[in-house]
Protein backbone atom coordinates (compact mmCIF):
# COMPACT_ATOMS: atom_id res chain seq x y z
CA UNK A 1 0.00 0.00 0.00
CA UNK A 2 1.37 3.40 -1.00
CA UNK A 3 1.81 5.76 1.92
CA UNK A 4 1.06 9.50 1.87
CA UNK A 5 4.25 11.54 1.56
CA UNK A 6 3.20 14.38 3.88
CA UNK A 7 1.29 13.62 7.07
CA UNK A 8 -0.90 15.41 9.56
CA UNK A 9 2.08 15.68 11.92
CA UNK A 10 4.09 17.56 9.27
CA UNK A 11 1.46 20.28 9.13
CA UNK A 12 1.03 20.28 12.91
CA UNK A 13 4.62 21.50 13.20
CA UNK A 14 3.30 24.92 12.18
CA UNK A 15 0.06 24.96 14.16
CA UNK A 16 1.33 23.79 17.56
CA UNK A 17 2.73 26.44 19.88
CA UNK A 18 6.47 25.90 20.09
CA UNK A 19 9.73 27.74 20.47
CA UNK A 20 11.98 28.65 17.55
CA UNK A 21 14.40 25.89 18.51
CA UNK A 22 11.71 23.22 18.84
CA UNK A 23 10.06 24.08 15.53
CA UNK A 24 13.36 24.31 13.69
CA UNK A 25 14.38 20.89 15.06
CA UNK A 26 11.11 19.46 13.71
CA UNK A 27 11.55 21.15 10.33
CA UNK A 28 15.08 19.81 10.01
CA UNK A 29 14.22 16.28 11.04
CA UNK A 30 10.78 15.83 9.47
CA UNK A 31 10.36 18.26 6.55
CA UNK A 32 13.79 18.90 5.07
CA UNK A 33 14.53 15.22 4.27
CA UNK A 34 11.31 15.23 2.21
CA UNK A 35 12.44 18.39 0.45
CA UNK A 36 15.66 16.57 -0.43
CA UNK A 37 13.66 13.75 -2.00
CA UNK A 38 11.61 16.22 -4.00
CA UNK A 39 14.78 18.05 -5.07
CA UNK A 40 16.19 14.83 -6.55
CA UNK A 41 13.14 14.55 -8.81
CA UNK A 42 12.56 18.21 -9.68
CA UNK A 43 16.09 19.40 -10.52
CA UNK A 44 16.52 17.01 -13.48
CA UNK A 45 13.04 17.95 -14.68
CA UNK A 46 13.78 21.71 -14.63
CA UNK A 47 17.23 21.23 -16.13
CA UNK A 48 15.82 19.22 -19.03
CA UNK A 49 12.83 21.53 -19.51
CA UNK A 50 14.85 24.75 -19.65
CA UNK A 51 18.29 23.57 -20.77
CA UNK A 52 19.66 25.52 -17.82
CA UNK A 53 21.20 24.30 -14.56
CA UNK A 54 18.98 24.72 -11.53
CA UNK A 55 19.99 24.34 -7.89
CA UNK A 56 17.87 23.57 -4.83
CA UNK A 57 17.78 25.98 -1.88
CA UNK A 58 16.16 24.71 1.31
CA UNK A 59 15.03 27.54 3.59
CA UNK A 60 17.37 27.91 6.56
CA UNK A 61 15.35 30.58 8.41
CA UNK A 62 18.73 31.91 9.53
CA UNK A 63 17.52 35.45 10.24
CA UNK A 64 15.07 34.27 12.86
CA UNK A 65 16.17 34.75 16.46
CA UNK A 66 12.89 34.62 18.42
CA UNK A 67 9.74 33.82 16.45
CA UNK A 68 9.31 30.35 14.98
CA UNK A 69 8.72 30.21 11.19
CA UNK A 70 5.11 29.84 10.07
CA UNK A 71 6.05 28.10 6.84
CA UNK A 72 9.03 26.48 5.16
CA UNK A 73 10.06 25.72 1.59
CA UNK A 74 12.59 24.69 -1.01
CA UNK A 75 13.28 27.00 -3.97
CA UNK A 76 14.80 26.14 -7.34
CA UNK A 77 16.88 28.74 -9.18
CA UNK A 78 19.80 28.97 -11.60
CA UNK A 79 22.27 30.36 -9.06
CA UNK A 80 24.12 28.00 -6.75
CA UNK A 81 24.47 30.64 -4.02
CA UNK A 82 20.90 31.87 -3.74
CA UNK A 83 17.46 32.26 -5.28
CA UNK A 84 15.87 35.46 -3.94
CA UNK A 85 17.42 37.67 -6.61
CA UNK A 86 16.13 35.48 -9.45
CA UNK A 87 12.89 34.21 -10.93
CA UNK A 88 12.49 30.84 -9.23
CA UNK A 89 10.21 27.93 -8.49
CA UNK A 90 9.04 27.15 -4.96
CA UNK A 91 7.54 24.22 -3.10
CA UNK A 92 6.62 24.34 0.57
CA UNK A 93 4.00 24.26 3.26
CA UNK A 94 2.09 26.36 5.73
CA UNK A 95 0.07 24.75 8.49
CA UNK A 96 -2.96 24.76 6.20
CA UNK A 97 -1.67 23.81 2.77
CA UNK A 98 1.15 22.97 0.39
CA UNK A 99 2.17 25.49 -2.27
CA UNK A 100 3.69 24.91 -5.71
CA UNK A 101 4.65 28.26 -7.20
CA UNK A 102 6.76 30.22 -9.63
CA UNK A 103 7.74 33.62 -8.31
CA UNK A 104 9.67 36.85 -8.38
CA UNK A 105 10.06 38.42 -4.95
CA UNK A 106 10.97 41.95 -3.93
CA UNK A 107 14.68 41.18 -3.51
CA UNK A 108 15.04 40.73 -7.27
CA UNK A 109 17.06 43.61 -8.78
CA UNK A 110 15.30 43.01 -12.13
CA UNK A 111 11.79 43.14 -10.69
CA UNK A 112 10.67 46.19 -12.68
CA UNK A 113 12.09 44.87 -15.94
CA UNK A 114 10.31 41.56 -15.37
CA UNK A 115 7.08 43.38 -14.52
CA UNK A 116 7.41 45.38 -17.74
CA UNK A 117 7.75 42.13 -19.68
CA UNK A 118 4.71 40.76 -17.86
CA UNK A 119 2.77 43.90 -18.75
CA UNK A 120 3.68 43.53 -22.42
CA UNK A 121 2.40 39.96 -22.28
CA UNK A 122 -0.51 40.53 -19.88
CA UNK A 123 -3.23 39.34 -22.27
CA UNK A 124 -1.23 36.22 -23.08
CA UNK A 125 -0.67 35.56 -19.37
CA UNK A 126 -4.35 36.06 -18.59
CA UNK A 127 -5.19 33.27 -21.03
CA UNK A 128 -2.20 31.10 -20.11
CA UNK A 129 -2.66 30.90 -16.34
CA UNK A 130 -5.29 28.21 -15.62
CA UNK A 131 -8.36 29.16 -13.64
CA UNK A 132 -7.56 26.63 -10.92
CA UNK A 133 -4.27 28.46 -10.22
CA UNK A 134 -3.73 31.20 -7.67
CA UNK A 135 -1.70 34.41 -7.57
CA UNK A 136 0.09 35.89 -4.57
CA UNK A 137 1.63 39.33 -4.18
CA UNK A 138 3.43 38.58 -0.92
CA UNK A 139 5.31 35.34 -0.26
CA UNK A 140 5.29 36.00 3.48
CA UNK A 141 1.50 35.63 3.73
CA UNK A 142 -0.57 32.49 3.16
CA UNK A 143 -3.37 34.44 1.46
CA UNK A 144 -3.75 33.96 -2.29
CA UNK A 145 -6.02 35.26 -5.03
CA UNK A 146 -7.85 32.61 -7.08
CA UNK A 147 -7.33 33.14 -10.79
CA UNK A 148 -10.90 31.90 -11.34
CA UNK A 149 -12.30 34.96 -9.57
CA UNK A 150 -10.15 37.49 -11.43
CA UNK A 151 -11.58 39.56 -14.23
CA UNK A 152 -9.10 40.82 -16.80
CA UNK A 153 -8.91 44.32 -15.29
CA UNK A 154 -8.07 42.97 -11.83
CA UNK A 155 -5.47 40.64 -13.32
CA UNK A 156 -3.83 43.55 -15.13
CA UNK A 157 -3.91 45.69 -12.00
CA UNK A 158 -1.96 43.00 -10.13
CA UNK A 159 0.80 43.17 -12.74
CA UNK A 160 0.81 46.97 -12.59
CA UNK A 161 1.09 46.90 -8.80
CA UNK A 162 3.95 44.41 -9.10
CA UNK A 163 5.73 47.02 -11.22
CA UNK A 164 4.89 50.14 -9.21
CA UNK A 165 5.11 49.01 -5.57
CA UNK A 166 8.60 48.26 -4.31
CA UNK A 167 7.58 45.49 -1.90
CA UNK A 168 5.01 43.93 -4.22
CA UNK A 169 5.82 40.47 -5.53
CA UNK A 170 4.35 38.09 -8.08
CA UNK A 171 3.91 34.40 -7.42
CA UNK A 172 1.69 32.04 -9.35
CA UNK A 173 0.82 28.35 -9.13
CA UNK A 174 -1.34 26.09 -7.02
CA UNK A 175 -2.09 25.40 -3.39
CA UNK A 176 -3.08 21.97 -2.08
CA UNK A 177 -5.23 22.00 1.07
CA UNK A 178 -3.90 19.96 3.96
CA UNK A 179 -6.76 17.45 3.85
CA UNK A 180 -5.92 16.62 0.24
CA UNK A 181 -2.15 16.85 0.70
CA UNK A 182 -2.09 14.14 3.35
CA UNK A 183 -3.65 11.68 0.89
CA UNK A 184 -0.99 12.12 -1.82
CA UNK A 185 1.76 9.60 -2.36
CA UNK A 186 5.24 10.76 -3.26
CA UNK A 187 4.66 9.75 -6.88
CA UNK A 188 1.38 11.64 -7.23
CA UNK A 189 2.82 14.72 -5.53
CA UNK A 190 5.90 14.75 -7.78
CA UNK A 191 3.62 14.41 -10.81
CA UNK A 192 1.56 17.39 -9.62
CA UNK A 193 4.66 19.52 -9.02
CA UNK A 194 6.09 18.73 -12.45
CA UNK A 195 2.77 19.36 -14.16
CA UNK A 196 2.40 22.71 -12.37
CA UNK A 197 5.93 23.85 -13.15
CA UNK A 198 5.49 22.78 -16.77
CA UNK A 199 2.45 25.05 -17.01
CA UNK A 200 4.45 27.89 -15.43
CA UNK A 201 7.50 27.59 -17.70
CA UNK A 202 6.20 30.29 -20.10
CA UNK A 203 6.16 32.76 -17.17
CA UNK A 204 9.74 31.82 -16.43
CA UNK A 205 10.72 32.34 -20.07
CA UNK A 206 9.09 35.79 -20.11
CA UNK A 207 10.80 36.73 -16.85
CA UNK A 208 14.32 36.03 -18.14
CA UNK A 209 14.03 37.89 -21.45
Amino acid sequence: MNQPFFTESDFNIFTTDSSLETRMDAIKSEIQPKFKEIEQEILPFLNNSTEEEFFGHIAKHARRTVNAPKDTWIAFATNKRGYKMLPHFQFGLWGTHLFVLFGIIYESPNKQKIATNFDKNKNKLFKLIPKNFVISYDHMKPDVHPRSKMKKDEFHQGIQRFHDVKKSEYLCGITIPKDEAITLTKESLIHTIKDTYNTLLPLYEISIK
